[in-house]
């Protein structure tokens, strides 16, 4: 399967960055759509994967800066990875792992030198295979349960 992964950087893009996590989130894991969208979406940036019949597949977003350092407790040099998801269409298929290696990419060109993400608990092995590391306890969040997960860059 051929994909390609940008940052969403047009109108066009963003709409089908939130086509993807609408189908995903909202449709799919029945997560209410106000608690899908929030405030960072805003000053974050959104990768898109799509097929070469420019079909939306996945997307990943990066948040750094301020707002990573208020989501992370302040700690310096990390970024957060969220919103990582892929349509059914294209799991299995190692696109959610590119995803994840390119917002890591991101991250680097960015300063980063850790990256954090909250992962729902049915998804740690796929985290842990990607090297990432579970730390503190489980917690809901929207009605999943979720651990945070860090790596080293």
């Amino acid at each position: 399967m051929t994909v390609a992964i940008r940052v969403a950087a047009t109108e066009d893009e963003l709409a089908q960055v939130w086509a993807v996590r609408r189908t995903v989130f909202v449709e799919e894991q029945q997560i209410p759509a106000e608690l899908e969208y929030d405030e960072y979406d805003a000053t974050s940036a959104h990768l898109l994967a799509v097929g070469e019949d420019g079909t939306p597949l996945g997307t990943a977003r990066l948040i750094s800066g301020a707002e990573a350092l208020t989501i992370t407790g302040g700690v310096a040099d990390r970024v957060l990875l969220g919103r990582l998801a892929v349509v059914a269409a294209a799991r299995g298929t190692g696109l959610g792992a590119r995803l994840v290696r390119a917002v890591e990419e991101l991250g680097r060109e960015r300063g980063a030198k850790e990256l954090e993400l909250h992962a729902q608990v049915q998804a740690l092995g796929f985290y842990e295979r990607l090297g990432y590391a579970a730390e503190g306890p489980e917690y809901d969040d929207a009605g999943i349960p979720h651990r945070t997960m860090t790596r080293v860059l």
